[in-house]
């Protein structure tokens, strides 16, 4: 339900700063990751509290608001704005607390990747992060959370030890192993459907400072190539080792060669989660597979590996996402991908295949909300371009693409990359019929009206056939 009038602003008292349309700030404050998002809240409640996320979430459901929750605004599909509802901000809550002795650390909700990561480096620790270092730490460990060290520390989510969380009748809940397990089972994996969460709490490895990692380029001539190299050797690398592959177009930046500037590449990123020599070794069939145009592997920063890939996903350019768990990747697929990176219809496109597997894939799969554990692979195909193109031909090549790999599909896609064409049987498919149940359970438990709709949206029981709003 929206509101056809304003609502009262001014009874919305909050330690934090409440914007309107009205107020100065409001434009930026509204602007996600991805610029195709343009919606107008009627409020914004930036909270720097849990209270003041208790406070916004009341007003909201006396005043009919629907809401919306943003972290880091990195939500695909934009979920974390919304028009005419209310917007809970918690970009302000950047708190970060390590505890190198308990090998822990807590971080507010606002805290992003690159944040969190420069906090435990100090201390030579870390936890399983994104790859891209402005994505907030909220939204990725809701939904599973995979990057360099799953291999050998899990999923984000499976270093959760426990969650701050305001639920929709407004209560501040501590979930935990001891605490609520029903809930702190569906927070992880389950996305944002059970409240807000407003501090999380990880569990620390040792990591870095320096790790052995970084990326091959070759020319597209040798595509096709590198996706069977990667489908070949990933199954025979140890845990520390991890490795994806890349089909972009080379950016006019000073380490590639100015022959490949805006041509179609295949680049190998890897990691080493262990020492340098070790990650030398074992590393070594990455840049042997054949002679690169650009080799950009060797001894790398923790923090730098992190941000190795931001330049290629900035805010504001216009993406559209799909994403599919693989069981494998077979010749047609292979062709199908590197076909599509050839008829691309913008540069800015990527086309991502990552090695799975390893710590994550030992976890067991009811122990957590997240599903596809026994994926090998998982395909990312990010459509990407300026803001003043029009979307349809780069939407149409990221579902070809997407369609490509079908042969090889699972039959699902990793709940964070699921985008405004994913409709609720997706969703269901993300988890698989014995997890989405149990979830509908919690859900049904905790937020019985579905308060927190604005998501990849588990409906509690009384509304699985209807619209709750």
């Amino acid at each position: 339900m929206t509101t056809t009038t304003s609502p009262p602003v001014e009874e919305l008292r909050i330690a934090g700063t409440v914007l309107t349309p009205a107020t100065p700030g409001y434009d930026e404050a509204r602007r996600v990751w991805n610029g195709a998002i343009d919606r107008r809240p009627a409020v914004i409640a930036r909270c720097t509290t849990a209270a003041d996320v208790v406070a916004a979430v009341e007003f909201a459901r006396r005043n009919g608001l629907p809401i919306a929750v943003r972290g880091g605004g990195h939500s695909i599909p934009g979920l974390s704005v919304c028009d005419d509802g209310l917007v809970v901000d918690l970009s302000p809550m950047k708190g970060i607390a390590v505890d190198p002795d308990a090998r822990t650390v807590t971080a507010g909700a606002g805290v992003v990747w690159a944040e969190l990561d420069a906090a435990t480096q100090e201390h030579g620790l870390a936890v399983t992060g994104g790859e891209i270092s402005d994505t907030g730490i909220a939204g990725l460990t809701l939904g599973g959370g995979y990057g360099w060290l799953k291999r050998t520390c899990g999923l984000t989510c499976d270093n959760l030890v426990s969650a701050e969380v305001v639920t929709a009748d407004g209560r501040v809940v501590l979930a935990g192993a001891d605490s609520h397990p029903d809930l702190f089972w569906a927070l992880r994996g389950g996305g944002g459907n059970f409240g807000v969460v407003t501090r999380f709490t990880y569990r620390l490895h040792d990591v870095g400072p320096m790790l052995y990692g970084g990326a091959v380029v070759h020319s597209a001539e040798r595509a096709a190539d590198a996706l069977r190299f990667l489908r070949d050797l990933a199954p025979r690398v140890p845990d520390e080792v991890s490795l994806m592959a890349a089909l972009v177009v080379a950016p006019p930046a000073p380490e590639f060669p100015a022959q490949l500037h805006g041509e179609p590449v295949v680049v190998i990123g890897a990691a080493y989660h262990g020492s340098l020599g070790d990650g030398q070794e074992a590393l070594r069939p990455v840049r042997e597979f054949a002679p690169p145009a650009v080799d950009l592997l060797g001894p790398i920063p923790y923090v730098a590996l992190q941000q190795m890939v931001d330049a290629f996903t900035p805010r504001g350019l216009h993406y559209h996402v799909k994403s599919e768990w693989l069981a494998d990747l077979p010749e047609d697929v292979v062709d199908g991908l590197v076909a599509q990176h050839l008829a691309r219809t913008s540069p800015l496109s990527q086309i991502l295949v990552h090695q799975m597997g390893g710590a994550l894939a030992r976890v067991p799969r009811e122990a957590t909300a997240f599903a596809y554990r026994d994926a090998p692979f998982v395909l990312s195909v990010i459509g990407a371009w300026q803001p003043a193109e029009p979307a349809g031909p780069h939407v149409a090549w990221t579902r070809r693409t997407w369609a490509a790999a079908q042969p090889a599909s699972l039959g699902a896609s990793y709940v964070n990359h699921l985008d405004t064409d994913d409709g609720e049987e997706r969703v269901r498919a993300a988890y698989g019929p014995a997890t989405y149940d149990r979830l509908v359970a919690v859900k049904t438990a905790w937020d019985p009206d579905n308060t927190f709709r604005l998501n990849q949206n588990i409906r509690p029981a009384q509304t699985s056939e209807g619209d709750p709003s």
